[in-house]
């Protein structure tokens, strides 16, 4: 939510995603970001998503998935995502989603890397379902020894 609108669909337009490696190296943005962030998170129940989640905004997380799939993978699903576009091919799709993760990993501040004690799921050629499954299992497992911890 933007201003009261939803702008979902507005965020995941090519032009954002392609524009979101550079505003994210910002530094005077990606602090205020994490710090609106951390606020959220603040709260409890909270399900956050992003590239520097788990290692920069919340590296004291008590549950972090690091979700991936093959550029590939994540191009097919964008494309059947973005529908009967004309002048975008999944190949297109493809490079740009390689490029981006090339960027977010290489830049200064907060790259994209897993934390050390985040759970890899990988999604390549799996359902919704199946990973949804393994993260609640994880999530509740998680939860077990977090309140075991606190007994």
């Amino acid at each position: 939510m933007a201003d009261g609108k939803d702008v979902t669909g507005l965020i995941r337009t090519r032009e954002v995603t392609a524009a979101v490696s550079a505003v994210s190296a910002n530094a005077a943005v990606r602090s205020r970001m994490s710090e609106l962030q951390r606020l959220m998170a603040a709260a409890k129940g909270v399900v956050m998503d992003g590239r520097d989640i788990g290692t920069h905004v919340l590296p004291d997380a008590e549950l972090k998935v690091f979700l991936t799939a093959s550029p590939r993978e994540r191009a097919t699903r964008r494309f059947l995502e973005l529908g009967e576009k004309p002048g975008v091919t999944l190949d297109q799709l493809e490079k740009e989603i390689a490029l981006r993760d090339r960027m977010d990993s290489e830049r200064d501040i907060a790259p994209l890397r897993q934390a050390a004690d985040a759970r890899l799921i990988d999604s390549t050629g799996r359902s919704i379902a199946e990973i949804v499954d393994e993260i609640v299992s994880f999530g509740l497992a998680a939860a077990q020894a977090i309140a075991a911890r606190e007994n």
